[in-house]
């Protein structure tokens, strides 16, 4: 799965511009899916008949868009003021390298140098105003034959393995989750799946309720990633889980109350299998699950997610071996939910 993840995470897909990311899930999912279609936000909805036939009965999601920026205006000196796709650390930004719309147009993220601050200045973050995307033009004209304001950018990061295990680039939130469902679609399913690779989720999960209110499930299962706080900065009360560790078991964020029945069930199937987890000691963030379940008369959810260092930043650091026992604990739920359809539970 590592490579497929590494190719995903290389493809541009910021929000409302999934369109490279979605056509790469589609090639690779056609060969296994019973049905595909591309609903109006643009959801991905594939579906693949088990050998239990339950068309409602479960769905699992995973967003295809990563953060990122959107070019509002272009300065008479050639630079280009933007404002951020999705929640972004304007700290975290300054000198990072983007490409910018269609032709993928290289730039940098710009700031003037501490050496022509003031003490003020250097002490607070700066605003977005105050950022700009030098993409080497010599004025506004020469930036508007490439360039065009409502264009998107997007990070560049190196897909990268280093240290004890571990892996950074850009978009891992949340192409771990799309790669653990392509990798699903390759195998015999013991029971109907529809799999929800929805869009928009880092701009308010839009896609996502779409998505639910047309599968109807009974039951989903989000997989994503969450805030591994183990770092120096945090202080040890604080770090609410840990790269390295597991699979994350959500049991409640800022959005969610997750299936109480469903992360017993997650936590049950993790340990007769003997997959290490964890669960989130801190009530905080929110993904798809909160859209999906508000849909309709409501869904019963789950959500299992890798623990990941620097989220919606330039790089972002999590576990292979986390990656690979989210798709072991994914593989062994949809096993346990088939044979609660056939209990009839």
């Amino acid at each position: 799965m590592l490579n497929l993840l590494k190719e995903l995470c290389l493809l541009d897909g910021v929000s409302g511009n999934e369109d490279a990311v979605r056509d790469y899930i589609a090639e690779r999912a056609k060969p296994y899916a019973t049905t595909m279609r591309v609903d109006a936000i643009g959801n991905l909805i594939v579906f693949k008949k088990g050998a239990v036939s339950a068309p409602n009965a479960l769905m699992l999601a995973a967003h295809t868009d990563e953060v990122g920026v959107m070019v509002t205006h272009i300065t008479e000196q050639g630079y280009l003021k933007f404002d951020f796709v999705g929640g972004i650390d304007r700290r975290v930004v300054i000198g990072k390298p983007v490409t910018v719309g269609e032709k993928k147009i290289p730039g940098v993220i710009g700031l003037k140098a501490i050496h022509m601050t003031t003490k003020a200045e250097r002490e607070k973050s700066p605003k977005v105003d105050e950022l700009y995307i030098d993409i080497g033009a010599k004025d506004k004209a020469e930036a508007e034959k490439v360039v065009s304001v409502g264009d998107y950018g997007a990070f560049v990061s190196d897909a990268v393995e280093f240290g004890a295990g571990m892996l950074k680039a850009k978009a891992i939130d949340d192409r771990l989750g799309c790669a653990v469902m392509l990798k699903l679609l390759e195998e015999e399913l013991p029971m109907d799946v529809t799999f929800a690779f929805t869009a928009q989720e880092e701009v308010g999960t839009r896609g996502a309720f779409g998505a639910a209110f047309s599968v109807r499930p009974e039951v989903a299962l989000v997989l994503e990633t969450t805030t591994a706080a183990d770092i120096p900065s945090v202080d040890k009360a604080k770090q609410v889980c840990f790269a390295g560790k597991g699979p994350v078991i959500l049991q409640i964020d800022s959005s969610t109350i997750y299936d109480r029945a469903l992360f017993e069930e997650l936590r049950s199937v993790a340990e007769t299998n003997a997959i290490p987890w964890q669960t989130k000691e801190l009530i905080a963030g929110g993904n798809d699950a909160k859209a999906i379940q508000r849909t309709r008369e409501g869904v019963r959810v789950c959500a299992v997610s890798a623990a990941a260092r620097y989220l919606h930043a330039p790089s972002t650091v999590v576990s292979v071996a986390d990656c690979e026992n989210i798709l072991r604990l994914a593989r062994h739920f949809i096993h346990s939910r088939a044979k609660a359809v056939e209990g009839g539970n």
